[in-house]
């Protein structure tokens, strides 16, 4: 169950990043409980991945367990609450797929999100003006001791890209989301379908990412900041700002890790050089990082 020395650059939507110590993926909450259990007897540290959209992993690789959720599948449609049961390792646009299929309204959004469930409610994804703080109804997690909470939206203090899951050691088992049950399946089908065309449109898919780079400095748009700095196409050993989306930074065929986050780290000392604003990282970056 539990491997050492496995590569994580093929578990990241950047391809890129190091070995994971000691690396594992469970199917099922007994074998989640007992890799908690085996990493607190051992003093290691615990990284939770899913589809590792969101991510990047120093070249370096991460110590202790790097535990991959994304085996943890199952889902339950509830036709009289119109509410959807999913575990972590659920994709999320399969969901909403799912949900618009049966003329569920309320994840409409979430079609062209590259990441799981577990992630999602862990960072509070969102896209089109709407979240998941929208529609979640609690979250099942798994505690470091093994125990199992439920905590409502309210427990987790939802923000802008934001829970209080973020830099702690629960992981979400699995999330209950309340739609809307409607008559006019071809129109929420029609929404959905537009939402993904949208962002196939105007975002890169060409090329690995970990989707937006920057959180966005309401009211103002990362990608419009960027993109006025002159920075569309700015490259930086094989890490290239998008000439699609400013606020997307490709691995354009060999970019290592910290080609990547040498780039971020441009493209955030020249925005604030010129607009006094500090971009703050949509991506997670974990592991260390030589003198950047």
């Amino acid at each position: 169950m539990i491997k050492s020395s496995v590569s994580l650059a093929e578990f990241t939507s950047y391809r890129v990043g190091g070995r994971a110590q000691w690396y594992a993926e469970p199917v099922n909450l007994e074998e989640l409980r007992e890799l908690f259990a085996w990493v607190r007897s051992q003093g290691l540290p615990l990284t939770v991945l899913g589809a590792g959209s969101n991510l990047l992993i120093s070249d370096r690789g991460l110590p202790g367990l790097v535990l991959n959720t994304r085996h943890l599948r199952s889902s339950c449609f509830d036709a009289e609450t119109a509410t959807i049961t999913a575990a972590a390792g659920e994709p999320l646009p399969k969901i909403a797929w799912r949900a618009a299929k049966r003329g569920w309204r309320g994840l409409e959004w979430a079609v062209g999100i590259p990441g799981t469930v577990g992630g999602a409610v862990v960072m509070n994804a969102g896209a089109h003006t709407s979240c998941v703080a929208d529609r979640l109804v609690r979250a099942l997690v798994l505690n470091p001791d093994g125990q199992l909470e439920t905590l409502s939206k309210e427990d987790l203090n939802y923000s802008y890209r934001s829970s209080s899951l973020q830099g702690d050691q629960r992981l979400v088992v699995e999330a209950t989301f309340q739609l809307e049950a409607t008559d006019n399946h071809e129109e929420i089908m029609a929404i959905t379908t537009h939402n993904l065309r949208h962002r196939k449109n105007t975002q890169p898919y060409d090329r690995p990412s970990c989707g937006s780079v920057f959180r966005n400095p309401k009211p103002q748009f990362a990608g419009a900041l960027i993109e006025g700095m002159g920075l569309k196409g700015y490259q930086i050993g094989g890490a290239q700002v998008s000439e699609l989306h400013a606020n997307f930074i490709l691995n354009i065929g060999s970019a290592k890790a910290s080609d990547i986050l040498r780039l971020i780290r441009h493209v955030q000392e020249q925005v604030f050089d010129r607009w006094s604003l500090w971009l703050e990282p949509e991506v997670k970056v974990l592991g260390e990082f030589d003198g950047i």
